[in-house]
């Protein structure tokens, strides 16, 4: 289906006058958006992309060990195997415990996600660099809430299609920069939930929950965010939560604009 949605102007001067950024990011966004050239897909449906990509994240409150416990499952609407976040090492809702990382690391970049929260209340988490949080929360329609940049803008939770349907987020993100190892701008976030810009140039200022949520989040009460990219992560906290459809373009922003 064709979309209007603009691609960001930085995106396209980058494109004129250097080689850093081999293509723009798609103008598409929602469910079943197709990885573009030069992107990464990060989760295919199979056992061998799991293991090949990903790895626990061995942070302070790590309780499981590899190979990953994560399942495997039929998509429960469509064809195909997804992933599923189960892991007995988080049950009851330890965060940090057994979530699951890339095995690479990123800056800049555009990604795609699309998951589906199979009972009331789950709970899951889609990190930027391992720091900042876009929440998967079912029922939660507060700051700490579904689509929310966690604890930083609203829950636009209107847009979300609710239990036992596939859900998307498309995402432009630029890392915080620093200078002299001091940062001088925070990262930004543009987000479109279910194919609808919710939040747009967000600064994310912090990592919320403490150091067993991620990278940064012992610095300062999560204050002293760190020089340096970081890996795309899945949050296991006991709950049947699911995902397909996940790949990533790596960009590099010179500017501070995410909007597309």
């Amino acid at each position: 289906m064709k979309s209007n949605i603009p691609i960001p102007e930085i995106v396209i001067s980058l494109l004129l006058v250097g080689p850093l950024l081999c293509a723009a990011p798609p103008a598409g966004a929602g469910l079943g958006t197709p990885a573009p050239s030069g992107a990464e897909i990060l989760f295919d449906g199979t056992r061998r992309m799991l293991d090949e990509k990903w790895t626990y994240w061995e942070g302070p409150r790590f309780a499981s060990a590899l190979p990953i416990k994560w399942r495997l499952v039929d998509d429960p609407v469509d064809a195909g195997q997804v992933l599923q976040t189960h892991d007995p090492a988080a049950a009851g809702g330890k965060y940090g415990a057994a979530d699951i990382i890339t095995k690479k690391t990123y800056r800049d970049f555009r990604l795609h996600v699309e998951f589906l929260v199979n009972h009331p209340g789950g709970n899951s988490g889609v990190y930027l660099q391992n720091r900042y949080e876009i929440q998967i929360c079912d029922g939660d329609r507060t700051r700490h809430g579904m689509g929310a940049v966690i604890n930083e803008t609203e829950s636009p939770y209107a847009h979300y299609r609710g239990l036992g349907r596939w859900n998307s987020y498309d995402l432009l993100f630029r890392a915080a920069r620093f200078e002299a190892g001091r940062r001088v701008q925070p990262a930004l976030v543009t987000l479109y939930f279910n194919g609808v810009k919710v939040h747009v140039n967000q600064p994310i200022n912090q990592v919320w929950g403490g150091p067993n949520s991620g990278l940064d989040g012992g610095n300062d009460g999560g204050k002293g965010i760190t020089d340096g990219p970081g890996p795309l992560k899945l949050q296991g906290e006991g709950h049947d939560v699911r995902y397909r459809n996940l790949w990533i373009q790596e960009l590099d922003l010179a500017e501070p604009e995410t909007d597309f």
